[in-house]
């Protein structure tokens, strides 16, 4: 059945959104698995998969979105422990996705040279992964961009990869907080060249966004698909 905000729409527009729901709603009710977990990039999968990865500070809740993404409750393992996630872990999501859950940054009590050797394998993946199509940066909504933040948005422009800012947990703030928070993170983001302009905002708790998240990346399957 056709969604009733499209009455009265354009009929190629109206076609595409359809096309958009129908592929999004197929695609998050396949079975999600995991694949591997990496800590050097001579064990990366081939690079024949469209590839989504998902990057933030420790604790921002990756693995919580992730799960909640896939309709799972224990895919990506979450913990309440910054710094559990230290190698990239690999889902797939139908033959044409794959999830790359990245290792948190800015957890200040891990070992110097544990923090060196994620900085050093994570910029070669993003450097020289084609099928890479975007990061999502994920933002706890009660921190805001902190200096880490900053140091990866900066980074992702040197390499000229594609990314967008994941606003999380904002079922913790308040709407006057969040309405703050979300013009403050705009306006950072302005400044980044290869930032994609949309702020998504979600609670993976509260499955406040989640939706949008996932057309978001149905949506560059079907582009990658039609090239």
């Amino acid at each position: 059945m056709m969604d009733d905000s499209l009455i009265n729409q354009d009929p190629e527009a109206v076609e595409a959104t359809q096309e958009l729901l129908d592929y999004t709603n197929w695609l998050f009710s396949q079975d999600p698995k995991f694949i591997l977990s990496v800590a050097q990039l001579d064990q990366l999968p081939p690079a024949d998969t469209l590839e989504i990865a998902f990057a933030g500070r420790s604790n921002v809740g990756k693995s919580s979105l992730l799960n909640a993404l896939v309709r799972k409750h224990n895919l990506a393992r979450t913990s309440n422990t910054p710094g559990r996630t230290q190698m990239l872990n690999f889902f797939s999501l139908s033959e044409r996705l794959l999830f790359v859950d990245l290792p948190g940054y800015g957890y200040a009590e891990a070992p110097l040279k544990i923090i060196a050797n994620w900085n050093k394998t994570l910029r070669q993946y993003l450097m020289g992964r084609p099928s890479l199509r975007r990061v999502f940066l994920l933002i706890d909504a009660r921190h805001g961009i902190k200096e880490k933040d900053l140091e990866m948005m900066t980074m992702l422009d040197e390499v000229a990869v594609n990314y967008q800012l994941v606003l999380t947990k904002i079922d913790k703030i308040s709407q006057t907080e969040l309405t703050a928070i979300e013009e403050k993170t705009r306006k950072i983001a302005e400044k980044h060249t290869a930032c994609h302009p949309e702020l998504l905002i979600t609670s993976s708790e509260k499955k406040i966004g989640i939706d949008q998240v996932q057309q978001t990346i149905a949506a560059l399957i079907l582009d990658d698909l039609k090239r």
